[in-house]
């Protein structure tokens, strides 16, 4: 007979083993569909002991949630070597790994703030969290977008062409949850093609616009996502 000794947890590994087993679910499901009974019994422990780690969802929800922020900000980080279009699209690759690991939790995060509720509504304290989670990962894609543009001071108007990308992404994510009717591959590459046109609509308007997409055309390969996007204009315009 052998006996099998199980290994007592420490706190922070035993609370670090709750929040895994909570974002687990609440990537499957909603999170406001998930009960604590659920995250007790897959993580092998009493619903009392969840309470004595978390006092109560919403708290075991703010802590995934700010694990998995760190997780999708982390996938926005990309060395800076090679093609610019190529680089893009790896990250939208990644990018798309998140939000189909995290679907349900991701869609009720990004469509209304906090997915758990307290007495049907969301308390105000966890909408101020959330959102703030929301716009530090805003942030990091944001600046690395910049870092990858070598631009420190960005003019208004490539401020308002990289925000209105990443804000495009996000749209992007969430309607392709819904049904996954467009290959996922095909919306990668027609995201890096949306920030280029973004980029080359915004240069016809302005002259420094004009020298930053020059200067980052030129380093494109022939086989690129950008080229690609031009040779497809200039067959549709034909």
């Amino acid at each position: 007979m052998t006996t099998v000794v199980r290994r007592r947890m420490g706190v922070e590994e035993r609370r670090q083993q709750l929040i895994g087993v909570a974002l687990d679910l609440f990537s499957r499901r909603s999170p406001d569909e998930v009960s604590i009974d659920e995250i007790a019994v897959a993580a092998g422990i009493s619903r009392p002991l969840v309470y004595h780690y978390f006092p109560g969802k919403l708290s075991l929800y703010e802590a995934a949630l700010k694990r998995a922020a760190e997780d999708l900000a982390s996938r926005f980080t990309e060395p800076h070597e090679g093609p610019l279009g190529a680089r893009l699209l790896r990250v939208m690759r990644r990018f798309f790994d998140f939000v189909e690991e995290h679907g349900p939790g991701f869609s009720a995060l990004m469509r209304g703030g906090p997915a758990v509720t307290v007495g049907g509504a969301a308390p105000m304290s966890a909408v101020s969290a959330t959102n703030a989670l929301i716009d530090s990962v805003r942030q990091v894609a944001y600046d690395q977008i910049l870092s990858h543009l070598d631009v420190t001071d960005p003019p208004a108007r490539l401020e308002l062409v990289v925000r209105s990308w990443i804000s495009l992404a996000e749209s992007t994510a969430l309607i392709w949850l819904d049904g996954r009717d467009i290959p996922r591959a095909e919306l990668e590459v027609q995201l890096v093609h949306d920030f280029a046109a973004l980029a080359a609509v915004s240069a016809t308007h302005d002259a420094e616009m004009s020298g930053l997409l020059r200067r980052l055309l030129k380093d494109e390969p022939g086989d690129g996502p950008f080229s690609d996007l031009v040779q497809g204009l200039v067959a549709l315009a034909s």
